[in-house]
């Protein structure tokens, strides 16, 4: 093996091992009580059912599906549509709506935040799902946007040129013949939604308080919070906390790089 390939196996096998290491810490440590964790020896499952106990792990993971799904759909129909029409309608000034979506992308959360909840308190819209998603919705879809216009745009024009002679108007064109073979860059706005919608605590802290409406990652901050906090615990809260995060990546991984890259260089 030539030592030029060698030495990047070397480099990617540290990267992974330190990748993998927060994993393996917390995979340990969930499987320890408290005071196994303070000697640095012994397992038990203590940990997890203290977790159970503490938090009501299934109506939070619930709660996080739903705010994910929701927001992720809304996410996904206003950014197919609005990147297609962009990308093929070329209408007067779409240059602008476009650089104004791009705007968007570099406006932090943290800069909205308050205003957000002021508004929405006067809305009525905190201990409310609907509340974080537009959050949500608001944060992710410039970026989402910005991903469907530049797909779009390596659609062949003749492809759409031989749909409106077949009689499909800019809506069947889209429904049709865009949607379907844009596969790979809907599971790359799926993915990369999903997973900091997922872990975010900002949002839910501040938009979902009440415990009926709380996400996950609000239950294990609550948790964390408390005046006796147990390691193990959180470390078992964390690695539950992953797992749907991985399998969506796993599910989308056969498209994520080919939507990145095709998205980047058509």
């Amino acid at each position: 093996m030539p030592p030029g390939r060698v030495f990047i196996f070397l480099i990617l096998f540290v990267v992974s091992v330190v990748i993998m290491y927060p994993f393996y810490f917390m995979a340990v440590t969930s499987m320890r009580s408290q005071s196994q964790y303070e000697l640095g020896k012994g397992f038990s499952f203590a940990s997890w059912i203290q977790l159970f106990q503490s938090v009501p792990v299934a109506k939070e993971m619930l709660n996080s599906l739903i705010v994910c799904a929701c927001a992720i759909v809304i996410i996904l129909v206003l950014a197919t549509s609005a990147g297609f029409a962009l990308a093929k309608a070329h209408f007067r000034g779409h240059g602008f709506v476009l650089l104004g979506i791009v705007g968007g992308m570099m406006i932090p959360v943290q800069s909205i935040i308050i205003p957000e909840y002021v508004n929405f308190v006067g809305l009525h819209l905190i201990n409310n799902y609907f509340g974080a998603i537009l959050v949500y919705v608001a944060v992710g879809t410039p970026f989402a946007t910005f991903l469907m216009t530049t797909y779009f745009r390596g659609v062949p024009e003749e492809l759409i040129d031989a749909g409106r002679c077949d009689g499909l108007g800019y809506g069947g064109v889209f429904t049709r013949i865009a949607l379907p073979i844009a596969k790979p860059a809907l599971a790359t706005v799926v993915v990369l939604q999903f997973i900091p919608i997922w872990n975010d605590l900002l949002v839910g802290l501040l938009f979902l308080q009440e415990p009926n409406v709380r996400t996950f990652t609000v239950g294990l901050g609550v948790l964390a919070s408390s005046r006796v906090v147990s390691i193990p615990g959180l470390m078992a809260g964390s690695l539950l906390s992953t797992i749907p995060a991985a399998v969506i990546y796993i599910i989308f991984q056969r498209y994520l790089v080919s939507g990145l890259t095709l998205g980047a260089s058509k």
